[in-house]
């Protein structure tokens, strides 16, 4: 049992997933999925009603999660780009030796399956990330994850390493939503007796999208996104445009994607997935439970970004709307079981300096978010948000990107390759007010503006209206201010 000590500080289990949605939860509308661990937690929880990512992709959303740190000052701006070995994490904030530390599965910021950045404990469920490990790591090192299959005497189909697509066809004992639920709860059981740190990330409900529980729900019984028959219009970015003409050409894993049939078939295996997930980080808070430490363990839940699936006509992220750049945010403290709302917007960047506040650690004066505190206990009003993009990752690699070049000649250079797709590089910078304004204000002129009160699903971009023309030039001026803070290099039009 845990010892009886009043300065024990609290235990911090962060447990987030791979590109979900925000609305797959109850709280946020969807009751439709069976998530009753996660809905549950959140009725326990305080729910973030509008939480928004740093960045729309993997690596630069899961940097700042770990640094408190925007992408452009981290410098991880694009998937694969390795978070600098002196950029602390979370761990490496705290006091040393007081917490200990583990780290369990999908790391994707450089040596995937090396303990680093102050996690004494590493559990790793990928082996992909072999080409990008720094010089002098051992690539024929595999992740505990293989290791754990094979002494279960499964071997990978082609003899090296366990593809993506392969173990999400596993039984689901064997997959990875199991195998970083049973390493959390041998964790948890034999850390029970002193303060811990353990992130737990889940690759699902991540591309590929199929997996153990296709057939848990009906493609029939799932419901297509309000502004699935919204595809992208002239006015909004060719790069969204072209991402819509990609999946109804190529489809997606394994799946056409050129019927509303198609569609719903995609979507009920994106919704078997979250259940798949809830079902493990359910029995995660049952060991938490079962070793009594729900009432001294902060408990987060969060994704690093969400996913289109079917809104826009448009899979996945890389873009600026609502449903790729809004996630699900869980904030249970130490003994809570009444859940509270929490207005938004609110960024990830502050999610670090407010868990660090609640572990009773003053956050390094480098750290670039706000604890959350004041809004979460005192109703404090909400700040502005800002999301960035600066990749590549556009999902259309393939052809050499045509930087600098303007829009027009973007659709020339498409027109005369056919069907071929250009990687776009534009480096949108995003403000989003609590009055509900959202401007993308993009380096090569294909800005947005959405009025989100009126227009939640973004159906109608309000950029080239001249009435709108002065509240684009003040959230311009916003956005320049915020890049003058951060030190954020990115050059936009006037407008």
């Amino acid at each position: 049992m845990p010892p009886n000590r009043s300065d024990r500080p609290p235990n911090l289990l962060f447990v987030f997933t791979d590109e979900q949605r925000v609305d797959t939860l109850a709280a946020y509308g969807n009751t439709r999925i069976e998530m009753p661990n996660l809905n549950r937690l959140a009725s326990q929880s305080h729910v973030f009603d509008r939480a928004y990512v740093t960045q729309p992709v993997c690596t630069p959303s899961r940097s700042t999660l770990l640094t408190g740190l925007w992408p452009h000052t981290s410098g991880c701006t694009a998937n694969n780009v390795p978070l600098a070995e002196a950029t602390p994490c979370l761990p490496e904030m705290l006091p040393a030796g007081r917490w200990a530390t583990a780290y369990h599965g999908k790391w994707h910021l450089g040596d995937e399956i090396f303990a680093q950045h102050g996690f004494e404990q590493w559990r790793s469920v990928e082996d992909l990330y072999r080409p990008h490990y720094s010089p002098g790591r051992d690539r024929s090192a595999r992740s505990t994850y293989h290791h754990w299959l094979l002494s279960r005497g499964i071997t990978p189909a082609d003899g090296d390493v366990f593809g993506r697509d392969e173990t999400a066809r596993l039984p689901e004992e064997h997959g990875k939503p199991a195998y970083l639920a049973a390493e959390a709860d041998r964790y948890i059981r034999e850390h029970r007796g002193e303060p811990f740190v353990l992130f737990v990330n889940f690759l699902e409900p991540h591309m590929p999208f199929f997996g153990p529980r296709d057939a848990q729900y009906a493609p029939a019984d799932v419901s297509l996104p309000g502004n699935f028959d919204a595809p992208p219009t002239e006015d909004q970015p060719l790069k969204t445009r072209l991402y819509a003409r990609s999946y109804y050409e190529r489809g997606h894993s394994g799946l056409p994607l050129k019927t509303e049939a198609d569609w719903r078939r995609m979507i009920a295996n994106y919704w078997g997935l979250c259940s798949l997930v809830d079902t493990h980080v359910g029995a995660i808070l049952e060991t938490l439970d079962d070793c009594g430490l729900a009432e001294r363990t902060i408990v987060v839940f969060t994704s690093d970004h969400g996913d289109m699936m079917g809104s826009h006509r448009l899979l996945a992220k890389c873009t600026q709307f609502e449903e790729a750049v809004r996630v699900p945010m869980l904030i249970r403290l130490p003994g809570q079981r009444e859940g509270r709302r929490v207005a938004g917007p609110v960024s990830h960047i502050d999610l670090l300096p407010t868990l660090l506040d609640y572990l009773g650690v003053e956050p390094p004066a480098h750290v670039q978010g706000r604890s959350l505190r004041p809004q979460m206990e005192a109703g404090a009003p909400p700040r502005e948000v800002f999301v960035e993009w600066n990749g590549a990752n556009t999902g259309l690699e393939g052809l050499p990107a045509l930087h600098g070049t303007h829009v027009a000649e973007y659709a020339d250079a498409i027109a005369t390759r056919g069907n071929a797709l250009a990687t776009i590089h534009d480096p949108v910078r995003t403000i989003i007010t609590p009055d509900g304004w959202k401007l993308n204000a993009s380096p090569l002129g294909e800005h947005e503006l959405y009025n989100l009160t009126s227009d939640p699903q973004e159906r109608r971009n309000r950029a080239g209206l001249p009435e709108d023309r002065p509240l684009m030039r003040a959230l311009c001026q916003r956005i320049a201010k915020w890049q003058r803070r951060t030190g954020d290099a990115v050059e936009l039009p006037e407008i």
